[in-house]
């Protein structure tokens, strides 16, 4: 199902057309090469000094059953409910340290958001559905798969093939067919100092 951003300014379509779907096929694999797509884009984000701070789990259902559950065990239910039908799940992780000299990286978080959207942009562009939540506990995620301390279990994310919203439940069919929105670009852009709105009209 496509539903575009009704947006103000023109954009690229990658972006408009990019959003966050709950209705997953449960029957259809993600391929290894649209996998291997994903994370080479995930892989080319921009971060502070080129350190890469991000670091990925990722979970096949196809592939190995056993991890995916335990993965998806760490989720909530409301993510429960439509998750379950997610060929891959992935664990999104911020290095709070720069590798090449072991200081705080006050950028890690950051820089890992960017390579999360880099992948979730490459999975719309493949005709995929990607859906990242923050929705799931990091202490039960860290401990199941022995993610060290020093790194920030940052979101998990759903990937899969779209299906029809008629897959889902009555509630979160409604969430999948309401429209999309976001607020006015005054209430969130300065342009000066902090609370002048920038001008673009």
């Amino acid at each position: 199902m496509e539903k575009p951003a009704r947006t103000n300014h023109p954009m690229h379509d990658i972006i408009s057309g990019r959003w966050s779907p709950r209705a997953l096929d449960p029957a259809k694999p993600v391929s290894r090469e649209h996998l291997a797509s994903l994370l080479e884009a995930a892989r080319w984000a921009p971060s502070c000094f080129g350190d890469e701070p991000w670091r990925y789990i990722v979970w096949d259902r196809f592939i190995d059953p056993d991890s995916w559950q335990r993965a998806f065990e760490c989720m909530v239910p409301g993510n429960q409910a439509w998750a379950k039908n997610a060929p891959i799940l992935m664990l999104s992780i911020a290095d709070t340290l720069f590798e090449f000299n072991a200081s705080p990286n006050r950028f890690g978080q950051y820089d890992t958001g960017a390579a999360s959207e880099n992948l979730v942009l490459q999975a719309h562009a493949l005709g995929l559905a990607a859906h990242q939540m923050g929705g799931f506990d990091p202490d039960k995620a860290r401990s199941a798969f022995s993610v060290p301390e020093r790194y920030a279990c940052m979101s998990m994310i759903a990937v899969g093939h779209p299906a029809s919203p008629d897959i889902l439940d009555a509630g979160l069919k409604e969430k999948e067919l309401a429209d999309r929105s976001r607020k006015p670009v005054e209430s969130r852009f300065f342009e000066g100092s902090w609370g002048i709105p920038v001008k673009i009209a």
